[in-house]
């Protein structure tokens, strides 16, 4: 049986995905392979809620091409490259059956990201490209032009460049780094994306929208329509709404002028102080982003650290906790069925298809529970800006999709 992973957000679910998963079985060579999806929940990688519910997401995913879907959890889905690689790699690893891995990539040569994934960045350079004020992504793409050259090999430095400079290929490398880290015997696709079809432009388009029939509007030949479809659908009948991001800037406010936020996790390097001296009162979210805009810090790692506060995430623990600790089931197809019955004799960790089966086990694996209250409490929160009942997924089973 061959078992596809693709790491995903699905926010939202557009047509690039649905060609990936599709390039994917190509590749594979075999139309039968069952893709599975792990992905990102209620909150996502750079940071803040995701557009919609993970179950209507995973929902999606479903409809088109997906036949097992699986979540992150909030500690790895809305994390720092590295760390969201590596929980994503590990978590599919932990299921037992996956056989290939596959994802996108947007650089001109993609073959270069298996000699980069050897490499070290330069360590003198880059803490002295730190300590210029650079960001991280950055003084990171010079330390390992500097370690290219160093070990001889010929790419220019505008190739190297160019390809460290794209989100996805920046994943990419850290998918690689850490099925070697696991010593994961996958073969590994990169696929290249599609031009003009990404998650980014998609919610770019629906600030525009206040109803299910301008979301149909923006969102109209950006998305398969059977996504599409789900997403009105489910908003129609008043399961959840567009997000409220103002009043998501009014908590953000509150919450950090009224609690000490230092030993909220990636607060480091002054940036709790900054934020605080910076964020301004605001009914206006982008006025908010726009005022903590700084060299100093990037975006996504300002938004993931003000994730960390509404969610109650410290340092302390993403410092500690390296492992993901379950495998929680979103959703499956027939033949994601049959993948589960074989999971459930391999799988190296629990498999959880409801939060109930997660109290069976939280006397017995602390490490567990605390994972898992992180899961809950970024439901609850993300619940308050799509117009949910905070306590939803105690009622939610995973989806079914024949």
């Amino acid at each position: 049986m061959r078992v596809i992973g693709i790491i995903a957000e699905f926010n939202p679910f557009h047509n690039g995905h649905e060609y990936l998963i599709k390039e994917a079985r190509r590749l594979v060579g075999d139309p039968r392979a069952i893709v599975m999806t792990a992905m990102s929940g209620p909150f996502v990688q750079r940071g803040f809620p995701s557009v919609l519910p993970k179950h209507e997401r995973a929902r999606m995913a479903l409809l088109n091409g997906a036949d097992l879907a699986i979540e992150i959890p909030f500690t790895f889905a809305c994390a720092p490259s590295e760390r969201f690689a590596f929980g994503s790699v590990e978590l599919l690893y932990r299921t037992g059956v996956v056989t290939d891995l596959a994802f996108g990539v947007d650089c001109k040569q993609p073959e270069i990201l298996f000699e980069l994934a050897d490499l070290e960045p330069d360590e003198e350079v880059l803490k002295a490209a730190l300590s210029e004020g650079k960001s991280f992504p950055s003084a990171r793409s010079e330390a390992l032009i500097a370690a290219c050259k160093s070990k001889g090999l010929d790419y220019s430095d505008e190739l190297i460049s160019d390809t460290l400079r794209q989100p996805n290929s920046i994943l990419a490398l850290d998918y690689i780094r850490a099925v070697r880290a696991l010593k994961i015997n996958w073969k590994i696709h990169m696929i290249p994306r599609i031009p003009n079809s990404s998650a980014t432009s998609c919610r770019e388009s629906l600030v525009k929208a206040s109803t299910p029939t301008e979301t149909a509007d923006v969102l109209s030949g950006s998305m398969p329509d059977s996504a599409l479809a789900v997403w009105l659908s489910a908003m129609s009948n008043n399961k959840f709404t567009l997000p409220a991001r103002n009043r998501l800037a009014s908590d953000l406010y509150l919450r950090v002028k009224s609690s000490d936020i230092s030993s909220a996790a990636y607060m480091g390097d002054g940036l709790s102080g900054y934020i605080a001296n910076a964020l301004e009162r605001s009914s206006d979210f982008e006025h908010m982003m726009a005022a903590l805009q700084t060299k100093h810090f990037t975006m996504p790692r300002i938004r993931r650290a003000l994730s960390s506060v509404l969610v109650g995430q410290n340092s302390e623990y993403v410092e500690t906790e390296k492992h993901v600790q379950y495998i929680r089931v979103l959703g499956f197809s027939r033949n994601g069925r049959y993948c589960l019955k074989v999971m459930s004799k391999c799988a190296r960790l629990p498999i959880l298809h409801n939060l109930s089966d997660a109290l069976e086990l939280y006397s017995s694996n602390p490490r567990l529970k605390t994972q898992m209250e992180l899961d809950i409490q970024a439901s609850r929160t993300q619940a308050q800006y799509l117009g949910m009942n905070s306590d939803y997924e105690w009622s939610c089973p995973p989806v079914v999709v024949k």
